[in-house]
């Protein structure tokens, strides 16, 4: 097989029509790839599916379940042949940033950034989310179904006029009001599951509130509510929430080279170094980033984005067919730059000359959809599990964080046995259960005879409280129905 058609000769049986095809459509995004350790390509053609952009020309009238939009993209300064072929210029998925790597206050250890906060509040990596939420008057057998209405204060499960506020007279949230987590976007009430509550309850009492909430610890202002017919001709309502997401600590962002990060710290242009042009980096990245990766490929965009940037031209980055490094180096000299691409600066806070020269370029960075708004979690009280009677789990139904096997071991090293006891019993499912002191079954409270009663020894004994977890109550009772009989043998009581 020949590479080029100028290396055939007769033995040769067959010709690559052009070496960069071997790479994917992701891989095919990658600046200088050839140059970089191939792991690093692999993860970067993984991230450039999370990159925000503008996915889909028509999103204004799509109703995708979740999207998220780049207000301002660019296209790439340095870019390969394939993104023309792809059409990524057309709908890029990132911004040229300026790139500085230095370790400058600290902030930007372990792969953390800093950010130019003054280029922030320009715009730069501005993005918005769109969240859906729809509901549909769904018809039951027996001539029951749901209504989308504002639901009246005897139905059950209303969850009080407060988070009604928002609602039209015809059920449904109006655009561009302002939400948070818990309000009721589209209120709905349905029939009951059972008929046994039908015909236990009035007509009235037997409807249950089935509204749409927003979700828990999410913002945002209504965007689009549409109204239409399914296929089966129920009434179909769609409420589309976007939330502005301006960058901010702990959001994900990623060179294309597998260099991802998350923001450090903001920081105003007059306290970032400044070269003796004034140029201000938008990025600054930490030298360690660099020689265990071997990521060249991104020095190698930086210096390249740098010539760009000066010639007004964009620069071919394809892999084996790319624009020589000696030459857009002695070029950056022509116009009285360092052929290594490295600046005298000063810091911003005092003015001071930086010791040692810093290496600045022109590299394209993508905000990738980890944001830490749609991460960032914490509790103190909220719901149980109905079985266990333990914190439910997960950020979405404000879920309990969990204190471990590993985490227990750490408090016994310590030795802190009423912290161990917090976190495990009483922050979890304390409880309250009454043992007999004669056969050590549970008990439990007659309320006809106002006191409580072993399942063996009736009111003739004496039934004492005993607080455990209440998940080992529930094994207890567990055994029982399998014919095994755990008895708690109580000890002497403890004032």
């Amino acid at each position: 097989m020949a590479i080029n058609a100028e290396e055939i000769t007769a033995e040769h049986t067959h010709l690559e029509i052009w070496p960069p095809t071997m790479l994917g459509i992701t891989a095919s995004m990658i600046p200088y790839p050839e140059h970089n350790q191939s792991p690093r390509n692999t993860y970067q053609s993984a991230m450039a599916k999370q990159a925000l952009g503008l996915y889909a020309a028509n999103y204004q009238l799509r109703t995708d379940t979740r999207a998220h939009l780049l207000h301002y993209p660019q296209k790439p300064l340095v870019k390969t042949r394939v993104l023309d072929e792809i059409g990524y210029n057309y709908r890029p998925a990132g911004n040229n940033a300026v790139f500085a790597i230095m370790s400058f206050t600290g902030y930007n250890m372990e792969d953390a950034i800093l950010l130019n906060k003054s280029s922030v509040e320009r715009g730069m990596y501005r993005s918005t989310f769109f969240r859906l939420y729809s509901s549909e008057e769904v018809k039951y057998p027996g001539g029951q179904e749901d209504k989308v209405v504002v639901p009246e204060p005897g139905v059950r499960g209303y969850k009080g006029k407060e988070y009604y506020r928002l609602l039209e007279d015809n059920g449904i949230v109006s655009p561009e009001m302002e939400i948070k987590g818990g309000d009721v976007l589209i209120g709905k009430v349905s029939p009951p599951r059972f008929l046994q509550e039908f015909k236990e309850l009035s007509a009235e009492q037997a409807k249950r509130d089935t509204s749409i909430i927003t979700r828990h610890g999410e913002v945002g202002i209504v965007d689009l509510v549409m109204v239409s017919d399914t296929s089966e001709g129920n009434k179909l309502v769609k409420v589309r929430v976007r939330d502005l997401r301006i960058p901010e600590l702990g959001d994900k962002f990623a060179s294309r080279h597998g260099q991802k990060g998350v923001v450090g710290l903001l920081i105003p242009q007059a306290d970032m170094p400044y070269t003796t042009e004034g140029i201000v980096p938008d990025i600054i990245l930490n030298p360690h980033a660099f020689p265990s990766r071997m990521t060249l490929g991104q020095l190698m965009e930086a210096i390249a984005g740098k010539y760009a940037s000066l010639t007004g031209n964009t620069v071919d980055a394809s892999p084996f067919y790319k624009m020589p490094m000696d030459e857009i180096q002695s070029r950056l000299m022509e116009f009285g730059h360092l052929p290594d691409s490295t600046e005298v600066v000063y810091d911003g806070r005092t003015g001071e000359k930086v010791r040692n020269r810093i290496f600045f370029g022109v590299v394209y960075y993508q905000k990738l959809h980890h944001m830490v708004a749609d991460k960032i979690h914490a509790r103190a009280r909220g719901p149980v599990q109905i079985l266990t009677r333990q914190p439910t789990e997960g950020r979405a139904r404000e879920g309990g964080l969990r204190f471990g096997e590993m985490e227990r071991d750490c408090l016994i090293g310590y030795g802190a046995a009423m912290l161990i006891k917090d976190r495990l019993l009483d922050n979890a499912d304390k409880a309250a259960i009454y043992i007999c002191e004669q056969c050590g079954y549970v008990g439990w409270f007659d309320r006809n005879k106002g006191r409580y009663v072993c399942p063996l020894h009736g009111d003739k004994t004496t039934l004492y409280p005993v607080t455990i977890s209440y998940a080992f109550k529930l094994l207890v009772q567990e055994l029982l129905s399998m014919a095994i009989a755990p008895r708690l043998v109580l000890g002497e009581k403890v004032s």
